[in-house]
């Protein structure tokens, strides 16, 4: 009896037709009867009061059917804790028309409900807002000596502090044969998603909400709107089958979502929300951050010393902090380390998760430190990076579950033709562009969380698994269902995976590059509960010839449950499934790491990446022409989305190296560049050649499917690795993030 496997075969996106063809909706496109609209109404300034607020004029226009403001906002919950979320930092969540203060720019002060969209957006104009204003402070550089130490608290157990120093840094930094003391930045980044920030909100009735919303986890939204409008749970059901990019602009609940839900109780209707291109850039972003770097090396390049500070920006009322520090002693073992994190409070609103945050900052400061470290002592980049390997993590002296990062050196480095390379910075050239290689290694997380999945069986055969989990452009839906095919032996045709309700088993939201590794085994554990459940009943039928197997004895395939041992002792599923007269077969199970056991290793996947740029010697006009992405991350379930990812990753480098800023006027505390024509970011002409390398990794110890998460590590050694391509180019290091052309004149 032939099998054949879904996990591991490159299929195409099951959702795909849906997406290319249209007809999949997104949050601001459900239709409902007498649907109204609402718009956002924004603080021109960036601290201060509101004095007053006149609506009188506004509420007579024809077609305004309210304005709230923090005068007539309806009661929400009283307590902080109340407004908390899954990705919420220590400190007191903001909460929207609490009162008049003005804590950052951009702040929503009020909410125009009308008939449409349109009439809403143009009533806000004319309401008439005075201010007092107040003085305030935005910028990160002049105001360091008002850096602290984050407040510790439930949110260090995902994003855990500096380990403590180690050793003595100082002195042996100092006997160093080589030393280096560098001093890095990056700017301000938004999420930007394709898809509008939107929530739109059916009144059911009784306090019953069905939202839909842009979101990266449906209970998240779920358990923050019931929190805050002393909602039941049941009551409130979350739904986001396409979200078009997320990011991590949808970690959190979006400001559109209190206020659509506080319009929809308040007015008894149904109400959408959706906020334009300038306001998405008034919801979190990844911090305006500044590093230093201390590296001491010994003449045969053994590093051994290791300082790396960070200094991140907050906002006045979160203590956000990112994990920028941790990463360098996870990879190079060095016996002295000293490791500091400071944030800036400042008149802002807190930044927000961004994709690989902490570690897209941090190791482009470790890995440009590491290539001068290279260029001091005239070693090859790639050899330093092999003369300083670990298979532990020196930082928690544990072992790696697996590490398959020196594979990625070597076989990336030959996919590449790193042996190309001329060492001599200047060295190499293509007509009347300066030609450089450079290289990096990225690293991120390989964790996982508690997840639920229920699996049905129908009289005829069809599969259906369900979960809350979302899928934002990733490809779970699809990996998820090749993850079932297999576990119950039936063709990826025969199953649908229902995803993205908060009335189905718990999920938690979806980032970290966590989410495969958190739903897929609870997705093969409700399989496998399913599979005992259809055997039990094969057991009981007549004449059965199962009927003195044990479980572990048999196996599914293609539809029937056969013995292990001998293939022909089998029994249809379809016969097994007309003796439960009529009735589906349904179980639903959890899977959660083991706290006994999970932490005794060190888990993480891994890449090095190679990059060639041409540098044009006159104009200083940058090109990524080739880079090659050469990762481990344990079992791929999909070659084709996983490759989507990582290639994905690889652009956002581009983005983060070349590109990506926002700019913060400090005299006004106001972005000046929130649109997609003035944040620039990579266009078709900017990408060129770009493969992907997966390494076999096989870990056992990760979760029973051996797999670890893509999302985040296509983007983290890229841009250290065109960064040291650029010098190599040039001979010019340039320690700030985006480098541009003037920058090379």
């Amino acid at each position: 009896m032939e099998n054949t496997p879904s996990v591991g075969k490159p299929i195409s996106r099951l959702e795909g037709h849906l997406k290319v063809t249209g007809s999949a909706k997104y949050a601001g496109e459900y239709q409902a009867d007498d649907l109204l609209y609402g718009y956002v109404v924004n603080s021109t300034v960036t601290k201060g009061k509101i004095k007053s607020i006149d609506t009188s004029e506004v509420k007579k226009i024809a077609g305004v059917i309210e304005v709230f403001t923090h005068e007539n906002k309806p009661s929400t919950a009283w307590f902080d804790f109340q407004y908390a979320d899954m990705d919420a930092p220590p400190g007191t969540v903001f909460k929207l028309l609490k009162d008049n203060d003005i804590k950052y720019n951009g702040q929503p002060i009020a909410l125009v409900v009308a008939d449409t969209f349109e009439l809403a957006r143009y009533a806000a104009t004319k309401l008439d807002i005075v201010y007092e204003q107040e003085d305030f402070e935005t910028d990160l550089k002049t105001n360091l000596e008002k850096s602290r130490d984050p407040k510790k608290g439930l949110a260090s157990m995902l994003k855990p502090p500096p380990p403590k120093p180690t050793g003595d840094f100082d002195q042996e930094y100092e006997n160093s044969f080589i030393k280096t003391d560098s001093h890095f930045s990056h700017g301000t980044e938004h999420h930007n998603p394709m898809e509008m920030y939107a929530s739109t909100v059916i009144y059911e009735g009784k306090d019953k909400l069905k939202i839909y919303d842009k979101t990266q986890g449906t209970i998240n939204s779920q358990m923050y709107v019931a929190n805050v409008f002393g909602l039941k749970m049941k009551n409130v059901q979350v739904i986001a089958p396409f979200v078009g990019g997320g990011f991590g602009s949808g970690l959190r609940p979006q400001h559109q979502l209190f206020m659509a839900v506080m319009a929809s109780l308040a007015l008894k209707r149904n109400v959408r929300i959706t906020l334009d291109r300038a306001q998405m850039y008034m919801i979190g972003h990844r911090p305006p951050t500044l590093q230093q770097t201390k590296f001491g090396a010994d003449k045969d390049g053994k590093v051994n010393a290791i300082y790396h500070k960070a200094t991140g920006e907050t906002s006045r009322f979160e203590d956000y902090v990112e994990i920028v520090v941790n990463w360098a002693n996870m990879l190079y073992p060095a016996e002295n380390t000293l490791l500091e994190h400071e944030i800036v409070p400042l008149d802002v609103y807190s930044p927000l998760d961004m994709r690989a945050p902490g570690g897209s900052t941090g190791m482009h400061a470790i890995e440009v430190t590491m290539d001068e470290i290279a260029y001091q002592l005239n070693i090859d980049p790639v050899e330093l990076r092999l003369i300083n390997y670990s298979e532990t993590d020196k930082s928690s002296d544990k072992e790696f579950s697996s590490k398959e990062l020196r594979n990625c050196y070597l076989q990336g480095a030959e996919k590449f033709g790193w042996n190309q390379r001329n060492p001599e910075p200047r060295s190499m050239k293509r007509g009347n562009k300066l030609v450089g290689y450079g290289m990096a290694t990225g690293m991120w997380d390989a964790n996982r969380l508690l997840g639920r999945a229920e699996a049905i069986i129908t009289p005829d055969g069809k599969v259906e698994i369900k979960s809350a989990v979302t899928d934002i452009g990733t490809g779970t839906l699809t990996i998820m269902t090749q993850i079932a095919a297999d576990e119950l032996g039936l063709p990826i045709e025969d199953i649908t995976f229902s995803h993205a309700d908060s009335k189905m088993p718990f999920a938690p939201i979806q980032g970290g590059s966590f989410t495969t590794a958190t739903v897929g085994p609870a997705v093969q554990n409700a399989c496998q509960a399913l599979n005992e459940k259809l055997f039990k009943l094969a057991r009981k039928l007549k004449d059965s010839v199962l009927s003195d197997a044990k479980f572990k004895e048999v196996q599914f395939r293609n539809g029937w449950i056969s013995l292990k041992n001998n293939a022909e002792t089998k029994i249809s599923i379809k016969d097994v499934l007309a003796s439960t007269e009529g009735k589906s077969v349904k179980t639903t199970n959890s899977a959660m790491p083991n706290p006994l056991t999970y932490g005794k290793k060190a888990r993480a996947v891994h890449s090095a990446v190679f990059v060639e740029v041409e540098v044009d010697e006159e104009l200083g006009m940058i090109e990524v022409k080739r880079a090659v992405t050469a990762v481990a991350a344990g079992k791929i379930i999909n070659p084709k989305t996983a490759e989507s990812q990582v290639l994905g990753g690889m652009i956002w480098g581009i983005s983060k190296a070349l590109h990506e800023e926002t700019i913060l006027d400090h005299q006004f505390g106001k972005y000046m560049n929130a649109n997609l024509g003035e944040y620039h970011i990579p266009v078709h002409a900017d990408i060129h050649d770009l493969e992907v390398l997966f390494v076999e990794e096989n870990d056992q110890f990760v979760n029973d499917l051996g797999v670890k998460g893509v999302g985040e590590i296509g983007g983290v050694g890229m841009p250290p690795a065109i960064t040291n391509a650029i010098f190599h180019a040039t001979g010019k290091r340039i320690y700030d993030l985006p480098i541009h052309f003037d920058r090379l004149l």
